[in-house]
C-alpha cells in the first residue's frame, strides 16, 4: 500500500471530502464503536466552568481526553463511577432542560470528571452534548 493512500478508520466508515472525514450517509453502522466527539456548546452557565474549581477544570480536560481514546462500547463497558456512563432519568433532573432539548431526549447520560462529580449531558450518534457540570452534586440526586 502507497503513502498517500488513505484508509477508513477501523471504526465509523467515513467518507474522505478535502481533509475531512465525515460519517458516510449511505451506510447505517453502530455508533457504539466510535469514539465520542464532546461539545461544550450548550453548557449552562449555572452548571459551568464558571462553577468548577481550577482542580475540577483541569480533571474535565483530562476526563474528555481519557474518553476522546475509548469508544462508547468501552466507555459503557466501564464502572459507572470510573470512566463509564450512566444513565440518569429526564425528570430527575433539578435544573431547567434548556428549551432546545426536545422531548425525545428521554434520559440524559453522566460521565465523572472528578471523583464521583459529573458531567451530564446527551448523545445523538457519536456526539455528547455536555449541558452540566455537577461539581456541587446538586443537579440529580446521587
Amino acid at each position: 500500500m502507497g503513502k498517500n493512500k488513505r484508509i477508513k478508520p477501523p471504526f465509523c466508515p467515513s467518507k474522505i471530502t478535502g481533509r475531512i472525514l465525515e460519517p458516510s450517509s449511505d451506510k447505517v453502522f453502530n455508533y457504539n464503536n466510535c469514539h465520542p466527539v464532546f461539545c461544550v456548546r450548550y453548557l449552562e452557565n449555572d452548571y459551568g466552568l464558571d462553577q468548577c474549581t481550577k482542580d475540577q477544570q483541569a480533571s474535565f480536560a483530562k476526563a474528555l481526553r481519557k474518553r476522546s481514546l475509548m469508544t462508547w462500547h468501552q466507555i459503557w463497558s466501564a464502572d459507572r463511577h470510573g470512566l463509564g456512563a450512566e444513565k440518569i432519568a429526564r425528570d430527575s433532573i433539578k435544573a431547567p432542560i434548556p428549551k432546545h432539548i426536545t422531548e425525545d431526549i428521554e434520559y440524559f447520560i453522566a460521565l465523572r470528571f472528578y471523583g464521583k462529580a459529573p458531567m451530564v449531558g446527551y448523545r445523538i450518534n457519536d456526539i455528547f452534548r455536555i449541558i452540566w457540570l455537577d461539581s456541587k452534586f446538586t443537579l440529580y440526586n446521587h
